[in-house]
């Protein structure tokens, strides 16, 4: 009865893989963990949207800055995380066909954080009906700096190149701040705000992983994990000075 099974399971992955030629299947490795926030909490100011009526009209109570995001247990929530070293040199992993969504809504951009791939589709919408300008701050990629009227409901682009993490903004509501980084592989994920990411589809092997903060800079940790297995590593941020 095994070996029958076993059987199936093979001619199973055997017409995946001649469905979709030249795609490398992983093992199913999983790289998860939790991120928190250590120390006395900063107080936040709330963003003043009063400089634009129509932003400030959007919104009935104050809306907090999301410089620092934190959830029950003080997990922290923005945080992109990514696997920075450990894949096969050389390997190439197809680019989605599915847009990155970047959304102006309520004069602020959603997501806060996001990664997207080399030649991935950066899908900009304008949900507000108001003027929006949206403005890219990368080094290593071409900057864009375009002008969304009110009746310009979307406008796409791409990233040519692998870049860490850069600054988008808004020249005309200079609060509305976003930030982005640019990979050549699907690895990476963004925490909300309890705090939790999941890296799924590698190979089974040792991987260093990255974790960035707006404010808070960069941490790595090195993890190992066995095929079709979870491994966890967890992150903890703090102020400087804070034990």
């Amino acid at each position: 009865m095994r070996r029958t099974a076993n059987r199936l399971c093979l001619a199973a992955t055997l017409a995946v893989a001649a469905a979709w030629p030249g795609v490398a299947f992983a093992a199913g490795a999983t790289i998860s963990g939790t991120v928190t926030f250590a120390g006395t909490v900063p107080k936040l100011n709330t963003i003043p949207m009063d400089a634009d009526p129509v932003c400030a009209k959007k919104h009935t109570t104050p809306v907090q800055s999301e410089k620092l995001v934190l959830g029950p247990g003080n997990t922290m929530g923005n945080i992109l995380v990514w696997v920075s070293k450990g894949l096969p040199a050389g390997k190439t992993f197809p680019v989605p066909s599915t847009p990155v969504t970047l959304d102006q809504n309520g004069c602020m951009y959603v997501p806060h954080v996001q990664g997207i791939m080399v030649g991935q589709t950066y899908r900009i919408l304008n949900s507000d009906g108001v003027l929006h300008n949206i403005h890219s701050l990368p080094k290593v990629n071409a900057t864009f700096n375009k002008p969304m009227p009110p009746t310009m409901k979307e406008a796409t682009t791409k990233f040519d190149k692998p870049e860490d993490v850069f600054q988008i903004k808004c020249d005309v509501h200079p609060w509305m701040q976003a930030y982005i980084g640019v990979f050549t592989h699907p690895f990476f994920a963004t925490t909300g705000k309890d705090g939790k990411f999941t890296i799924s589809g590698l190979d089974p092997g040792t991987y260093t992983i990255t974790a960035w903060h707006e404010r808070l800079g960069t941490q790595t940790a090195t993890v190992t994990v066995a095929a079709n297995a979870t491994a966890t590593s967890n992150f903890k941020f703090s102020t400087p000075g804070a034990k």
